[in-house]
């Protein structure tokens, strides 16, 4: 995305500079125009490019899930102002590039949920890995949803948010469940990984390379 979209871009702004250039001694106006368009279309890209990194950073490919939530979530907490607190063992290991996706994933709309829609100042994520699972287990302080509206939720999956969420768990034939009450909300994550390696094995691997 950030790359075609970029380029695109890049060639658009190159095109407005030039156009700002003639303008400038013929029309000042329509110069003073084309540079306010020129600022939204480097707006844009620094928007698309932000986007593209949530959407799959490279230090998730490079470091793994620790370093990729840890930065996700002090970026986020900056932004926004919410308190979060991560729970993750330094030694959690690497799985499969499509598992990392789908739980960097689960818990960025877990977040962006918090951040948007419970009034909670904080969050607490706890992503735990045993020998044939991994639990990611999120909880806020915020208003929580209705019986009505949780519901909702559970039988229609509804939310694009909380649909997105349960596509990724269906995709590795885990589960996802949801408790909510005026105290805060709970979302707990399943996700089986028989066929991962241990964190001790890939560790083990990694020193050996």
């Amino acid at each position: 995305m950030h790359d075609s979209a970029g380029q695109t871009l890049a060639v658009l702004g190159i095109g407005l500079g030039q156009l700002i250039k003639k303008a400038e001694t013929v029309t000042p106006e329509l110069a003073r125009d084309a540079e306010r368009i020129e600022e939204l279309v480097q707006q844009l890209h620094r928007e698309i490019r932000t986007t593209s990194y949530l959407l799959h950073p490279p230090l998730l490919d490079e470091n793994g899930l620790v370093s990729a939530l840890s930065w996700y979530v002090q970026g986020l907490s900056d932004r926004s102002g919410l308190n979060i607190d991560l729970d993750m063992a330094e030694n959690f290991g690497r799985l499969s590039s499509d598992m990392e996706v789908a739980i960097f994933r689960v818990v960025q709309e877990t977040l962006t949920n918090i951040h948007r829609h419970s009034g909670s100042k904080s969050a607490v994520i706890r992503i735990t890995r045993e020998p044939d699972q991994v639990r990611i287990d999120v909880q806020d302080r915020g208003n929580g949803m209705s019986p009505e509206r949780l519901a909702e939720i559970q039988t229609r999956g509804t939310g694009v948010g909380i649909r997105g969420m349960r596509e990724r768990v269906r995709q590795f034939r885990g589960e996802m469940q949801i408790e909510s009450s005026p105290s805060g909300t709970h979302i707990l994550v399943t996700l089986p990984i028989s066929k991962e390696m241990s964190p001790a094995e890939t560790q083990a691997s990694a020193e050996s390379n």
